[in-house]
């Protein structure tokens, strides 16, 4: 996988992109997961389900069950992070996720946000799959075929996609959120860094669903 850093440093528009990435022509599934220590205080199924679970004592807050963690959509995710990185939530939402870990012995990572290392907890998990390249339909995807130049290097890219061992897959994925991305990864409605997204597959139809998202966030 590469990295490609987003031009979204603020953290509307970094919610806008989130927002983007879901709803564009080119989407195959999605795989997003929230950890019930970030969304117990938030209003929704997600946080009735987060409050359920914190307040069930066979569940031990502090270790990897995975009854700590739900399959989320991207409402879901960006209602956390809003609740983190926004105004007026961000500062009680913080102190109070940080006096959950401490009540639950949880021994978290707290480095620098956005340091590219898994924390733990994982307390957001975002990402994307586009369709293959051989599933594009002429009429529907023609601005991604297109992207290609001439209609040979495409097939040349169905090619290699079918016959790249293993299989290639086209993900865009979410830098792994935990309690510094949370916490400390925004202030004064700026992110700490630029919003960036983990790549993999084909790098001419990436940047072409890419630029198309950002156009919808209208961020270009």
């Amino acid at each position: 996988m590469w990295r490609r850093e987003l031009p979204a440093s603020g953290v509307d528009d970094a919610l806008r992109v989130v927002r983007a990435l879901g709803k564009h022509r080119y989407v195959a599934g999605r795989t997003h997961f929230v950890h019930a220590l970030a969304a117990a205080d938030l209003d929704g199924e997600i946080g009735r389900w987060a409050r359920f679970v914190i307040g069930d004592d066979t569940v031990d807050k502090a270790s990897r069950d995975e009854r700590l963690v739900k399959r989320a959509s991207e409402d879901d995710v960006c209602a956390v992070l809003a609740w983190f990185w926004q105004e007026p939530t961000r500062g009680r939402a913080c102190d109070a996720l940080l006096e959950r870990l401490e009540a639950f012995g949880v021994d978290a990572s707290i480095g620098e946000p956005f340091d590219d290392d898994e924390p733990f907890p994982l307390l957001v998990d975002a990402g994307f799959e586009l369709l293959p390249l051989a599933e594009l339909d002429a009429e529907r995807h023609r601005g991604a075929i297109e992207a290609f130049g001439e209609r040979i290097q495409f097939d040349v890219a169905c090619f290699e996609e079918r016959e790249h061992l293993p299989p290639q897959v086209h993900l865009q994925e979410l830098p792994a959120m935990g309690v510094a991305e949370l916490v400390r990864g925004a202030r004064d409605g700026e992110l700490d860094e630029a919003l960036s997204l983990w790549l993999s597959g084909n790098e001419t139809y990436q940047d072409y669903v890419i630029r198309g998202v950002l156009r919808a966030a209208r961020i270009a």
